[in-house]
C-alpha cells in the first residue's frame, strides 16, 4: 500500500476512536467532523498561547514592581522581551489569536455539556506547562553560553550570577515537570474509563458479544475482543495522549531553538534540517514491517492468554479425561507461535536501533564541524559551542521524533488498527440488529395474541450453506407445548436458536414475544461470577425477590439441600465447580420460575435429571401456564408436550400431535 495513503487511513482510524470523547455528537446524533475537531484544537492552542503571554507579562511585572533586584539577577533580558513583543505586531497578533480560540469553544458549548469540557481544560493546562517549559529551556540554553563564557574569561563573580540563574530555572522546572507528569495519566485515565465503558456498552448490546462469536478462531477476524476492551484500549488512551504531548512539544523545541540556531548560524541550521529528514525518511522506510509484525504479536499473545484461561475454565473436565498433554501441546503451539513472530520482531526492531544508534552518534559532532571555521575567524565568542550543541540537540530530538519512536509508534499503530476495527465491527453489529429489532418490534405491536409465530421459514447456520430445515410454518400459542425430535445433527437446537432470536432465518419471517416473556434454559445453564442470590435471580436485579421467595423456589424445584448449605444468600462460590450439572439444571429452572416468563424454550433442560424430577419440573411449567418449545431424547417427554415437531436432518419435517406419538430414540 502506499505510504501515504496508509498513513491517512491510519489518521482516519485514529480520528474515530479519538473525536468523540472529545467532541460527541450533536443534538442530531451526526458525529463532528475531522475539520471541526482540529478547528477546535487550533484554537486551543491559541487561547493557551494567550494566556501563556498574559501570565509572562503578569509575571514580569509583578517582580518589577515587588523585587526589581530579582528581576534583574535571574530574569536578565527577559523584561526588554516581553515589552517588544507589546510594541511590536506580535502581541496583538497572538491575543487576536487568541480572542478567536474563545469564541470557537464558545461557539462549540452546546457540544461540550457533560463534563466534555474538562478533557479540554486538562489538555489545555498540559499544552501551558509545555510552554513554560520550553521557554525554560531556551533560556537554560543561553545560561550554558554564560558559563561557558565566564569561565573562559575567568570571571568568577559572573560564572556564580549565572550558575544562580541556571538554579533558578531548575527550582522553576521541577514542581511544573510534576505537574505535567500527573495529568497526561490522569488525563488517559478519564479517557480509558469512558471509551472502555462505551465500548463494552455495545459489546454488550445487540447480542454482539454473541455474533462476534470469539471462540471461533478460525471464522472471526475480531479476535479476543476482551484484550481489545481492556489491554488495547489502556494502551491506545495512554499512548495517543502521551504521542500527542510529545509532538506538541517536539514542534513548539523545534520552533524556539532554530530561531536559537538560527541566530547563531544559518548553515548549521540548514544542514540540520537536510540531516533530520534524511534520516527520519530511513527509518520509516525501513520501520514498515514492524506495524504488521506488532499488529501480530498482540493477536498471538492474547491467543496463548485465552488458552490458558480456557485450561483454566474446564480444569476438572481436563483432569477427568487425563488431557494434560494435549493440553500442553495445544498451549506450546500456541506460545510457539507468539515465540516465532517476536523472533522476527526484535530482528527487525535491532536492524533499527542500528540505524538509531549511528544517526545519533554522528549527530553529536555535526555541531563542531560548523561552529569551529567561524570561532577560529573569531566570529564567535566560545560559550557559543555550548549553546549550539544544546540547541542542535533539542531541533534534532524534534524534527527526529519518528526516527526516535519507531518501534513505539509501530506498536501503536497496530493497537489503533485493532481497537478501530473491534469498535467499527460492534457498531456495525449494532445498526444491523437494531434494523431487524425495529422490523420485529414493528411485527410485535401488529400481530394480536403474543405468540411464537414462525412463518415459510428455511433454517441455514450462519457462514453455511446447508439448509437444515426448509419451508417451515408452526405456531405455539399460550399454553401450548412443542417438542422437538429428531436424529443427532438435524438442527434440532439451531431451531431453538432461530426461536430465541440468536439466528435469523435464511428466508420467511419469525415472530417472538416480548423481551421478557421469553426465556430460554440450555442444557448447561450459564453460573454467573456472583452470589448464590444472583444466580438465581438472574437476568433479573437481586432485590426484586425477597430470600423466602428465593429458598421457596429452591425446595420447588427439589434443591432444598442447596438451602441448608448456603443459608447465606449472599454467599460467592465457584458455582459451575460445586454443583453438579443436575443441581445446575434445577437451579436453571428455578430461575424460570422466578423470571415467570410467559413462553419457555428448553434445550435438552433435564439430561442430567432422573425421570421423578424431571416430571415434578415439567408440572411446575404446566402449573404456571408457561408455554413452552422443548428439544430432549426421552420417550417420557411426550407426556408432557401436545404437539411433535420431527426433523430429519435434510431440511424435510413433520407436525404430529404429541398423544400417541411413538418416540424413536435417534442413533
Amino acid at each position: 500500500m502506499n505510504p501515504l495513503k496508509a498513513l491517512r487511513e491510519q489518521l482516519g482510524k485514529l480520528q474515530r476512536l479519538a473525536q468523540p470523547y472529545f467532541l460527541p455528537l450533536d443534538a442530531n446524533g451526526q458525529s463532528a467532523s475531522g475539520a471541526q475537531f482540529l478547528l477546535l484544537i487550533l484554537a486551543l492552542v491559541a487561547v493557551v498561547v494567550g494566556v501563556t503571554l498574559l501570565l509572562l507579562t503578569a509575571a514580569v511585572g509583578l517582580s518589577g514592581a515587588l523585587i526589581p533586584e530579582l528581576q534583574s539577577r535571574f530574569l536578565p533580558g527577559v523584561p526588554q522581551q516581553v515589552a517588544a513583543l507589546w510594541k511590536g505586531p506580535a502581541g496583538p497578533v497572538i491575543m487576536a489569536l487568541a480572542t478567536a480560540g474563545a469564541v470557537v469553544f464558545w461557539w462549540f458549548r452546546g457540544r461540550l455539556r457533560q463534563g466534555r469540557w474538562l478533557p479540554w481544560l486538562l489538555l489545555g493546562v498540559i499544552i501551558l506547562l509545555i510552554l513554560v517549559i520550553n521557554g525554560i529551556n531556551v533560556g537554560i540554553s543561553f545560561v550554558a553560553r554564560n558559563v561557558d563564557n565566564t569561565l573562559v574569561a575567568y570571571d568568577q563573580d559572573g560564572f556564580w550570577k549565572t550558575v544562580g540563574i541556571y538554579a533558578f530555572c531548575l527550582v522553576l522546572a521541577l514542581p511544573i515537570r510534576a505537574i505535567q507528569s500527573y495529568l497526561i495519566p490522569k488525563l488517559g485515565l478519564m479517557w480509558r474509563e469512558w471509551l472502555s465503558s462505551r465500548l463494552l456498552q455495545r459489546y454488550m448490546s445487540n447480542r454482539a458479544y454473541y455474533v462476534l462469536n470469539p471462540n471461533d478462531e478460525s471464522q472471526e477476524e475480531i479476535d479476543n475482543p476482551d484484550q481489545r476492551i481492556s489491554q488495547d484500549t489502556a494502551s491506545f488512551t495512554a499512548t495517543s495522549l502521551s504521542v500527542t504531548v510529545e509532538i506538541i512539544s517536539a514542534l513548539l523545541t523545534f520552533f524556539s531553538f532554530i530561531i536559537v540556531l538560527w541566530s547563531i548560524n544559518h548553515t548549521l541550521a540548514l544542514w540540520l534540517l537536510i540531516y533530520s529528514v534524511a534520516g527520519t525518511a530511513v527509518v520509516v522506510f525501513a520501520s514498515r514491517k514492524l506495524v504488521n509484525l506488532n499488529y501480530q504479536q498482540l493477536k498471538l499473545e492474547a491467543d496463548f492468554r485465552y488458552g490458558l484461561v480456557h485450561i483454566r475454565d474446564n480444569a476438572e473436565s481436563i483432569a477427568f479425561y487425563r488431557g494434560e498433554q494435549q493440553e500442553a501441546h495445544e498451549g506450546e503451539r500456541r506460545l510457539g507461535g507468539a515465540i516465532r513472530n517476536y523472533n522476527r520482531l526484535i530482528i527487525w526492531e535491532a536492524l533499527i536501533n542500528v540505524i538509531q544508534r549511528s544517526y545519533d552518534y554522528f549527530s553529536r559532532f555535526l555541531p563542531w564541524l560548523v561552529i569551529a571555521p567561524i570561532y577560529f575567524a573569531k566570529q564567535v565568542d566560545f560559550g557559543v559551542f555550548g549553546q549550539a550543541s544544546i540547541a542542535f540537540s533539542q531541533v534534532l530530538y524534534s524534527v527526529s521524533y519518528i526516527v526516535n519512536n519507531i518501534d513505539r509508534l509501530a506498536a501503536f499503530s497496530a493497537s489503533i488498527s485493532r481497537l478501530e476495527g473491534f469498535q467499527s465491527k460492534v457498531e456495525g453489529i449494532a445498526a444491523q440488529q437494531g434494523t431487524v429489532a425495529g422490523a420485529a418490534a414493528g411485527a410485535d405491536q401488529d400481530r394480536g395474541p403474543e405468540s411464537i409465530l414462525v412463518s415459510h421459514v428455511d433454517l441455514v447456520p450462519p457462514r453455511t450453506d446447508r439448509t437444515l430445515i426448509r419451508d417451515l410454518s408452526l405456531t405455539v400459542g399460550p399454553r401450548q407445548r412443542l417438542l422437538v425430535v429428531g436424529p443427532s445433527g438435524c438442527g434440532k437446537t439451531s431451531f431453538l436458536r432461530l426461536v430465541s432470536g440468536l439466528w435469523e432465518p435464511a428466508a420467511g419471517t419469525v415472530q417472538r414475544p416480548p423481551v421478557g416473556e421469553l426465556m430460554f434454559i440450555p442444557q448447561k445453564p450459564y453460573m454467573l461470577l456472583g452470589s448464590l442470590r444472583e444466580q438465581l435471580c438472574y437476568p433479573q436485579p437481586p432485590e426484586r425477590f425477597g430470600d423466602d421467595q428465593l429458598r421457596h423456589v429452591l425446595e420447588e424445584v427439589r434443591l432444598p439441600e442447596l438451602v441448608h448449605r448456603y443459608p447465606d444468600l449472599d454467599i460467592k462460590q465457584d458455582w459451575p465447580r460445586l454443583l453438579s450439572l443436575g443441581e445446575q439444571q434445577r437451579l436453571g429452572f428455578a430461575r424460570l420460575l422466578l423470571n415467570a416468563p410467559r413462553f419457555a424454550v428448553l434445550d435438552e433442560a433435564t439430561s442430567a435429571l432422573d425421570v421423578t424430577t424431571e416430571k415434578v419440573l415439567y408440572e411446575l411449567l404446566v402449573q404456571r401456564d408457561v408455554a413452552f418449545v422443548s428439544v430432549g431424547h426421552r420417550p417420557t417427554l411426550v407426556d408432557y408436550h401436545d404437539t411433535v415437531l420431527e426433523l430429519d436432518g435434510t431440511g424435510a419435517w413433520r407436525l404430529l400431535p404429541a398423544a400417541g406419538y411413538s418416540f424413536v430414540r435417534p442413533t
